[in-house]
């Protein structure tokens, strides 16, 4: 069982997952996981090891991944108000 899978997730309904949810899926995906959902969401991204190899001569990390990913999802969230 994937990942997302694991938590009910899907490509779109990752971006509004609890920050719990979250953290437990970065902690529990693995390292194509995140590459491959990274290249959906961003199809002009340098993300498989071999364009981001040509690019920066390495390949991504799972935690560079993760950075990329929150990167992605956390800034779109909508602020829900204050009380």
């Amino acid at each position: 069982m994937n990942t997302f899978d694991k938590y009910g997730l899907t490509y779109y309904s990752i971006m509004d997952a609890s920050d719990e949810v979250l953290n437990k899926f970065f902690e529990d995906a693995i390292r194509e996981e995140i590459i491959a959902w990274l290249s959906w969401n961003d199809k002009n991204g340098v993300y498989n090891d071999e364009d981001h190899m040509n690019e920066f001569d390495c390949i991504m990390t799972k935690e560079d991944g993760i950075e990329n990913m929150k990167n992605q999802i956390l800034p779109n969230r909508v602020l829900s108000e204050q009380s």
